[in-house]
């Protein structure tokens, strides 16, 4: 499952989309550091030249900054242009593919300019180019920042303006409704177990070129490509959910060409957790904050009238989707389609009242603002491309940066026994990723996360009850990167802190980009508001 933000399906470790139950040298370029391997053997070492090479070839022909093209939505003073890269880095003079990048200068004076900073959203498969247009829509959190940097966003490989992916007819990837993710029987599993192994070959059909060079790794190989052009000595970063593993993949490759890195709602860094293990967590911490909401919505039943105990909310919950599954409602939205919605609320606090709303309309007998809120829009061709492009991508990354189990029964056995005590999400979760069980192009070992030479201290923003990236992730995080510092939100479980407004984080995010410093010991900070019915 992803963990930026969902549209119509679970996000995984980081973006957008929705749940298919069916179907996360000189100048500019420093040389490579002796870590920039991270691992052993040639093919590692060949990768790192390649890198270096890429980035000299960058670095001379830096960016070909322009107004962006009017379908990208990104009004000016936002500039956009291309980055070009190698497909294989063993392979620096061979394919090269474009990556699309855009930016904002900083708001400050040029005295204050500390360079760019670069951002990533998560997925795998999110989107960053809307990141400059936290400057240009005035975002107070950011403000101070923005004095100090450019603000950079990119489309990773495969993602969207950036040489994209496909495994699916995207308006077939939204058609509702889908199959209920709860099997009833062996029939159940073997369908969707059908449905995962004609996905990945569909990956296959359509982007097969592609696959083998989908890794994480590469991507962070692009970074420091990205950072060339950009004629930047070292890198500045803000990683968000599956942009902590790839801020903790390239701190791990290029530890001398980090100046300053931000990490905020972490992925488990660990190799036994990458990504199999890291899903099957997920599930257990979906269900904790579930519940959390499920505690709110309770405590705010005047408003909602959906209980005033955890217990009869979701009564209401298991009687809407056993609705649902009988008859789905409008003819669209059955139980894979109400988790993908719902699921949003256990993914961020902005959610719980809209989530809560559309359900409190449904009991009232308002049908029409939960096929609204859930259903699949057909007529929005770009948003469903969209989708399916970051699921592809997600896929494709989880799949080849490690080995999955192939035995569909390690699979049948660990969701069959998590699902008991974990039902909301652990079987929409299992079909999501089960297509790496047959994946068609090699998997990877993970890199070994671990704090390399020149490492700088690195700034770890945590919320303690956060579904998508578990709180211990960022505690692995920081064992490993040594100097690093925690900040952990307390009894708080919205997935991505530093975009949300709290007088003891933002400050310490705020002074750490633009100073360097951090707190002498790691802090504890209370949570944000909580959010208003």
């Amino acid at each position: 499952m992803r963990g930026s933000r969902p549209k119509r399906r679970v996000a995984a470790l980081g973006s957008a989309g929705a749940l298919v139950t069916a179907t996360l040298i000189a100048g500019a370029v420093a040389a490579p550091t002796a870590n920039a391997s991270a691992g052993s053997g040639r093919g590692q070492d060949r990768e790192a030249r390649g890198t270096a090479i890429a980035a000299a070839r960058a670095a001379k022909a830096g960016i070909d900054w322009q107004d962006c093209p009017a379908d990208w939505n990104l009004a000016k003073p936002i500039q956009c242009g291309y980055v070009t890269v190698p497909l294989d880095y063993a392979k620096p003079y061979g394919k090269q593919i474009k990556l699309a990048v855009d930016r904002i200068g900083n708001t400050g004076t040029k005295a204050e300019r500390q360079g760019a900073l670069i951002y990533n959203p998560g997925g795998p498969g999110g989107s960053g180019l809307r990141f400059p247009a936290r400057v240009t829509n005035k975002n107070a959190v950011w403000a101070n920042v923005a004095k100090a940097y450019d603000f950079v966003g990119f489309d990773p490989r495969g993602v969207g303006k950036s040489t994209p992916i496909s495994c699916v007819d995207p308006q077939e990837f939204v058609k509702a409704p889908k199959a209920d993710p709860v099997p009833d029987s062996e029939a159940d599993k073997l369908a969707q177990r059908k449905l995962a192994r004609e996905y990945a070959e569909g990956c296959q059909e359509r982007s097969g070129a592609m696959l083998p060079h989908m890794t994480t790794p590469n991507t962070a190989r692009d970074l420091d490509v990205i950072r060339a052009a950009l004629g930047e000595k070292k890198l500045n970063f803000l990683g968000v959910s599956y942009g902590t593993y790839l801020g903790a993949v390239y701190g791990t490759l290029f530890p001398g060409h980090v100046r300053r890195m931000v990490v905020d709602s972490v992925v488990n860094p660990s190799r036994d957790k990458i990504w199999y293990q890291a899903n099957l967590d997920q599930d257990v911490a979906f269900e904790e904050r579930w519940k959390d909401w499920q505690d709110w919505v309770a405590r705010n039943d005047a408003t909602y009238h959906l209980g005033t105990t955890r217990a009869a909310v979701q009564a209401k919950w298991l009687q809407l989707r056993a609705t649902a599954k009988k008859n789905p409602i409008g003819g669209v939205v059955g139980p894979a389609e109400l988790i993908s919605f719902f699921q949003s609320a256990p993914y961020y606090d902005s959610s719980w009242a809209p989530v809560a709303s559309v359900f409190s309309k449904y009991v009232a007998g308002d049908t029409q603002a939960l096929v609204d809120a859930a259903a699949p829009d057909l007529s929005d061709t770009a948003g469903n491309a969209a989708s399916e492009n970051g699921n592809a991508v997600y896929t494709a990354v989880e799949c080849a940066d490690a080995k999955w189990p192939t035995s569909w029964r390690t699979w049948d056995r660990d969701n069959t026994r998590l699902h008991r005590d974990h039902p909301f999400m652990t079987w929409a979760n299992a079909w999501m990723n089960l297509p790496c069980a047959t994946w068609p192009a090699k998997q990877q070992t993970p890199v070994n996360v671990k704090t390399g030479k020149g490492l700088p201290g690195v700034l770890i923003v945590q919320s303690e009850r956060d579904a998508a990236t578990p709180h211990e992730g960022a505690v692995e995080l920081h064992k490993r990167f040594k100097g690093s510092h925690l900040i952990t939100e307390k009894d708080a479980g919205s997935h991505g802190v530093t975009g949300l407004v709290n007088p003891c984080i933002n400050p310490r995010v705020d002074s750490y980009l633009l100073t360097g410093k951090l707190d002498g010991a790691d802090v504890t900070c209370a949570p944000h508001a909580t959010p208003k019915p």
